[in-house]
């Protein structure tokens, strides 16, 4: 008996030292993003599973987009899904983060809510606007928008609040909010309430939100299997999107708390963007957007200089 449990012993510790290895050859990597519709197919690859089959130890962290950059320096997280212009900011303010794969681009996903009452953009002149902190795409979204009708953020009083509370402040009517920055899928929640105010611009008309994905340049040294990983999961999930869409819409909106149903409306507000696409906006679009918005960010005292853009992104994971 004895002599038998020593055999099953030895033959459960075999197992474990088989396996390990394996559990070993999964590399670490945390993820800071937020409930944007367009970051979803990354918590795709990691709920089916596509990131683990590629080697890596996914764990994905809800940060505001006003912290994110702060996890990125205290080594919390290795990588980030960001809009383009945020790169901008946080390599400018010391940050060190390098692009390697476009995610998303919104066509109506991001929006200027106002109150009825607002016909034109003209109109918020002293009016007060709800948008996220400065650094952000919602506060860079509102201050693209009034440059592109004349004015700036001095025009507007600005109170900070991020994409959620503002839709919500929208939607209950709240005193002295007059405008919000928000996006999908809490716009949809504004959608549904006509009452509470209008859409009087998204990005069909100012095209200025577009999404990437980056690391740490430590991290893409120091693991450049794992960033290929990383590519290549987002593009499976792209896939599964495609080839299973209930389930891929089931799985995505579970995370922001919505259907499946409600989830596939307002992903319809964006484009994903698989290799091909990521291989043309890395081609010219990025480098152009990049200056604009960087000259932008300095001109509001976002940044103090601008970095170097060329230095801002690596294209070798999309070949």
């Amino acid at each position: 008996m004895i002599l038998k449990r020593t055999l099953s012993g030895l033959a459960a510790l075999a197992a474990i030292l088989t396996a390990a290895p394996a559990a070993a050859q999964e590399t670490p990597v945390a993820i800071g993003i937020s409930g944007w519709t367009g970051f979803a197919p990354l918590t795709l690859a990691k709920e089916a599973g596509l990131f683990k089959k590629l080697g890596l130890d996914v764990s994905i962290k809800k940060i505001p987009q006003k912290d994110r950059h702060l996890a990125i320096a205290s080594g919390d997280i290795q990588c980030a899904a960001t809009t383009v212009e945020t790169w901008v900011v946080w390599n400018a303010n010391g940050v060190a983060t390098t692009q390697i794969f476009q995610l998303d681009k919104s066509y109506g996903a991001d929006g200027m809510v106002v109150k009825p009452g607002i016909t034109k953009i003209a109109e918020l002149k002293g009016k007060t606007m709800a948008a996220d902190a400065p650094g952000t795409a919602g506060y860079f979204g509102l201050a693209w928008i009034l440059k592109k009708n004349g004015m700036s953020v001095k025009d507007v009083k600005v109170v900070n609040m991020g994409p959620q509370p503002a839709a919500n402040a929208m939607i209950a009517g709240t005193d002295g909010i007059d405008g919000a920055m928000t996006y999908e899928p809490y716009l949809s929640a504004v959608r549904a309430k006509p009452e509470a105010g209008k859409i009087i611009a998204t990005t069909l008309d100012y095209p200025m939100v577009m999404d990437t994905f980056g690391c740490t340049p430590k991290f893409l040294k120091e693991n450049p299997k794992a960033a290929q990983a990383l590519a290549d999961g987002y593009f499976a999930a792209l896939d599964m999107i495609k080839a299973d869409p209930k389930k891929s819409f089931e799985i995505m909106g579970a995370d922001v708390k919505q259907s499946g149903e409600a989830f596939e409306k307002s992903q319809a507000y964006l484009r994903w963007q698989d290799k091909a696409a990521n291989q043309k906006f890395f081609a010219g679009e990025h480098g152009q957007f990049s200056k604009e918005a960087a000259d932008l960010l300095l001109e509001i005292g976002i940044i103090k200089q601008i970095p170097d853009l060329k230095a801002l992104a690596d294209t070798s994971f999309i070949k």
